[in-house]
C-alpha cells in the first residue's frame, strides 16, 4: 500500500521541522560550549591576538544588543528574544515545508536561544544576564557563535524572501482567499 499525497506531506513536514530543530540544538551547544570555554579559560577583559590587527579572542560581558547599545535594556531584549524563539518555533512546527526555510529558521534559533540563554541564566541575576562574547574583528565589533548564526540565518532571510520564497515553496504572492469557489464561472449580469 502506497503512502497518500497528505501522508507523504505530514512526514515531510515533520523532516524539515526536526532539521530545523536539530540547527537549532547544534548552533545553542556549539555557542553555550564555546562561552563555557572562554569563561573558564580567560579572564575578563583578556585579549589573544590570532592574526595580529585584524582577529582576536576578546572576552566581554555585554549587557545590551548588537555593538553594546541598549545596556539598560536587558529584560527587554530577553523579552524581544523569546518572542522571537517562540514565533520561529511556530513557523518551523505549522509553516515550513522546504529545506531552505527550514535550515534558515534553524538557524536563527539556535543562535536566538544561546543569546537568551545568557539573558536568562548568566550573572547579574534572572533575566537580567550579561551575553558572553569573544571574538573581535578590528574596527567592527565582539560577537560569538550566536550572533553569527544569527546573522547568517539573517541573510538567508533576505534572500529567500527577496527571491519571494514561500514556507511551502511556492515563489510570489499567494492568492488571496476569497471563501468562493475561484473556479466557478461569474454571472456577468450580477
Amino acid at each position: 500500500m502506497g503512502e497518500s499525497p497528505l501522508d507523504s506531506a505530514a512526514s515531510s513536514r515533520r523532516s524539515y521541522l526536526l532539521l530545523g530543530l536539530v540547527i537549532a540544538a547544534i548552533a545553542l551547544i556549539l555557542d553555550q560550549g564555546v562561552k563555557t570555554f572562554v569563561s573558564a579559560n580567560m579572564e575578563l577583559g583578556d585579549l589573544i591576538e590570532v592574526i595580529p590587527g585584524f582577529f582576536s579572542i576578546h572576552y566581554i560581558l555585554n549587557p545590551g544588543a548588537a555593538f553594546s547599545m541598549g545596556e539598560n535594556l536587558t529584560i527587554l531584549f530577553a523579552i524581544l528574544q523569546a518572542a522571537v524563539a517562540v514565533y520561529v518555533t511556530y513557523l518551523l512546527i505549522r509553516k515550513v515545508k522546504i529545506l531552505s526555510w527550514a535550515i534558515a529558521l534553524g538557524a536563527l534559533l539556535g543562535g536566538v536561544l544561546g543569546n537568551l540563554g545568557d539573558r536568562i541564566f548568566r550573572e547579574p541575576y534572572f533575566g537580567f544576564g550579561h551575553v558572553v562574547d569573544m571574538f573581535s574583528v578590528n574596527h567592527f565589533a565582539i560577537f560569538n557563535v550566536a550572533d553569527s548564526f544569527i546573522v547568517c540565518s539573517m541573510i538567508a532571510v533576505a534572500y529567500l524572501l527577496i527571491r519571494g520564497v514561500n514556507f511551502d515553496g511556492s515563489i510570489g504572492d499567494q492568492p488571496k482567499a476569497t471563501g468562493k469557489n475561484d473556479d466557478a464561472p461569474t454571472d456577468p449580469e450580477a
